[in-house]
């Protein structure tokens, strides 16, 4: 059976050390205050993107074409799983068929 070779972690040689850390103080000198400044009026957001409104026509629309898409896609999906039976269904006739001939070839 095949192994995998695993790669051998090498050991240190000699000592380690870690690292020296310095740490140097420092001092802190508080900040004059700032003379308070004019108040900011926010500019008006503007949204490069267009607004969208529903109306009762839109929405039904909506709401109509959201129900085709759901028919299309059930309707695909039974289809689907009707082809599937047809096929199983097919498959077992042929094995019971191909099964009788096989034993009545046997007893004659």
């Amino acid at each position: 059976m095949l192994r995998p070779k695993l790669p051998a972690m090498p050991q240190p040689t000699g000592e380690v050390t870690p690292p020296a850390v310095v740490v140097e103080p420092t001092t802190i000198t508080p900040g004059t205050p700032d003379a308070p400044s004019a108040p900011v009026v926010p500019a008006p957001v503007t949204s490069s993107r267009p607004t969208v409104q529903l109306t009762p026509g839109t929405a039904l629309a909506l709401v109509g074409g959201g129900t085709a898409v759901v028919l299309v896609v059930g309707a695909v999906l039974v289809s689907m799983l009707l082809a599937v039976a047809v096929t199983a269904t097919s498959v077992a006739v042929c094995a019971v068929v191909l099964r009788s001939l096989i034993t009545t070839e046997r007893k004659h």
